[in-house]
């Protein structure tokens, strides 16, 4: 054998070794994290096949926020099991909604100098079917019943709804012909009639009606908020009633889950939850006596699911939507939920 040869094969040797120890060092870090996780008390994710179909048994998909190799990568447990082992995805995403098949999933992208923020629509094998630039870091996402429009909030001055030194952009995307609504700001404004002329007008929480047409949001000017109605085939959006932020619309369309400021409250925890009938504009105070800064979405047309602050980052509660019960914690470790094979809006 000659020495180039020789050279050749001990080049290869040393290649294999090398591909040998990295897998077993991945493979012990993994199964650090795993014990790392066991420890702290979370919840068991292994990983799996995720997928966004609606047809089935029931499913919850929700960010995974256990410690471990898994976190922040979206999830699933049967609705029915939501203490089961999870399986994770391996697809990451700060905020995540999903409905008839198509989801949206809001990423962070980690640069060298700073972290940048895209919006990714996802198929039901969670591919990426396309993907937006987003102007500040994402705070609320939501896909209509249909699958055809989704929606996305961002943060692109101040960090949190709790004061009132911040700007935000709301955005809507047709995932059907593309058309993308970069900020629901360009939409007319109507107030009492008339139409608002203000700079300072924020819109946030979007959430959508069946008919692929109209949805709701709050829209905030003058130290005031507002539930609108918009139109999107009109491109306006109209007042309906002060005081409302990050609407959720029930299946059936006839009711708004809400949080609410409540006078007299913490500057920085203000809210309390509520539940609008939008043909008696009655409200009904939910029985949750903390402070909930999260667009609740609808487990079924009876209950309302919402996140808060936990020892893993977040945890999900439920609640019943008329008032009735007490909150039950449903979920450790978890955040933006979507029950597939159930109506969303």
């Amino acid at each position: 054998m000659t020495f180039r040869n020789k050279l050749f094969v001990l080049l290869a040797a040393v290649a294999v070794l090398a591909v040998v120890a990295a897998a077993a060092v991945l493979r012990a870090n993994d199964r650090a994290a795993v014990r790392d996780q066991a420890r702290a008390g979370g919840p068991p994710v292994g990983a799996g096949r995720v997928s966004l179909t609606p047809a089935g048994p029931d499913r919850i998909v929700f960010r995974n926020m256990a410690w471990g190799p898994h976190r922040d990568e979206l999830s699933t447990v049967p609705a029915g099991r939501p203490g089961a082992p999870r399986t994770a995805s391996g697809v990451k995403c700060l905020r995540f909604h999903s409905a008839a098949g198509t989801g949206v999933c809001l990423q962070a992208e980690h640069g060298a100098l700073q972290d940048s923020y895209r919006a990714v629509v996802l198929d039901t094998a969670l591919r990426e079917q396309a993907h937006y630039a987003l102007a500040g870091i994402p705070t609320r996402a939501r896909v209509s019943p249909s699958g055809h429009l989704v929606a996305w909030t961002v943060f692109v001055g101040g960090d949190s709804y709790a004061g009132t030194d911040f700007s935000t952009r709301a955005s809507v995307l047709d995932t059907r012909t593309g058309r993308l609504e970069s900020s629901l700001e360009d939409f007319r404004a109507v107030r009492d009639g008339r139409t608002v002329h203000a700079k300072d007008i924020n819109y946030w929480g979007v959430t959508f009606a069946g008919d692929d047409r109209h949805f709701y949001a709050t829209m905030a000017t003058g130290g005031t908020t507002y539930l609108v109605r918009g139109d999107l085939a009109a491109r306006t959006v109209t007042t309906l009633r002060t005081n409302v932020e990050c609407p959720s619309l029930s299946p059936d369309g006839t009711r708004v889950a809400f949080k609410k400021r409540v006078p007299g409250l913490p500057a920085d925890a203000p809210w309390r939850l509520y539940v609008l009938d939008l043909r008696s504009m009655r409200e009904t105070p939910l029985a949750e006596a903390r402070s909930v800064d999260d667009q609740l979405v609808w487990a079924d047309a009876r209950t309302v699911v919402y996140s808060l602050p936990g020892d893993f980052g977040a945890d999900l509660y439920t609640l019943p939507s008329d008032g009735s019960g007490s909150p039950r914690r449903l979920m450790e470790a978890a955040l933006a939920p979507a029950y597939l094979g159930a109506p969303a809006a």
